[in-house]
């Protein structure tokens, strides 16, 4: 990887790595990497609308503790330059060229939500590069109740898109509504050389591919059956992004797969339970 990971004998963490380019294809992709200088490296893949300050680092830096961890922005989103495409597939293709573009033989994949998507075109489509995946809050192709989308972030921002995420990724109980609140303040924690807020045109590309996404057709879960590296499904049990039945459905049709469900909890399950999360997804990655 072209960025050091530490200055001096002070390692970097989510709130100090400076934000790295490279170019992939002609196009300047952002990133971040940061963690352990040797091993699989974790490529962290993002939800509708988030850039590198979306992930929460009570995830990002327990797991730079035992791996290399690679943030990035895909292809238009955030600091990175070209047009976001409208499909998942070239996204997932974008993606790849970023991984290829770094010199990685080898990565983790975390697909958090529509990142979650994206991870398992390339779980599909380059076995002999993705040796494990970790999705989270996702769901197949053709996943019940993503159409619904626009509405549903639309519903969140009944009080102010401050608050959007903490609604949307958050039960509306007393423990779900102070979770949500720690989260957005935990976003913050990054001072300094912050990315670029999502565009309109980003949002509106990406929400035409998850709702493209949700309209596909795979009856047989074709695709599903084609991934035969290990994989690690993680949601809550009140998903109001990617319903949590759609997490049943992976757990069904992935052959070689685990699901944990934490209970009232929503799309932000591995926020709200960050530690838990992590000691699994540790547990899962060091395994044979």
């Amino acid at each position: 990887m072209s960025q050091d990971l530490n200055t001096g004998n002070t390692p970097f963490t989510h709130e100090t790595v400076p934000t790295a380019f490279i170019d992939v294809k002609g196009t300047k992709f952002a990133y971040r990497t940061f963690g352990q200088q040797e091993g699989t490296p974790v490529v962290f893949l993002q939800h509708f609308t988030g850039t590198l300050d979306n992930w929460d680092p009570a995830v990002t830096n327990e797991f730079a503790k035992t791996y290399p961890v690679i943030l990035f922005d895909n292809k238009g989103v955030g600091s990175s330059e070209g047009e976001t495409p409208a499909t998942v597939a070239e996204m997932a293709n974008d993606a790849y060229d970023f991984i290829n573009a770094l010199g990685l033989k080898e990565v983790y994949l975390l697909g958090f939500s529509l990142g979650g998507f994206i991870a398992q075109n390339l779980a599909e489509s380059y076995p002999e590069l993705v040796s494990k995946v970790i999705l989270a809050g996702t769901g197949p192709k053709g996943s019940e109740g993503i159409t619904e989308i626009v509405n549903v972030v639309t519903a969140g921002m009944s009080d102010g898109p401050a608050k959007v995420l903490r609604n949307i990724f958050f039960t509306k109980t007393s423990n779900g509504v102070e979770a949500g609140e720690q989260f957005l303040e935990r976003l913050q924690l990054r001072k300094e050389n912050r990315d670029t807020p999502t565009a309109s045109a980003t949002v509106n590309a990406q929400a035409t591919a998850i709702i493209t996404y949700g309209y596909e057709k795979d009856p047989e879960h074709r695709q599903l059956r084609n991934i035969k590296q290990p994989v690690l499904i993680v949601n809550g049990t009140n998903d109001l992004i990617v319903p949590s039945v759609n997490s049943f459905t992976l757990s069904q049709h992935l052959i070689n797969s685990k699901l944990i469900l934490w209970s009232d909890s929503g799309h932000g399950a591995i926020f709200q339970y960050s530690q838990d999360f992590v000691k699994e997804a540790n547990a899962f990655l060091a395994a044979e």
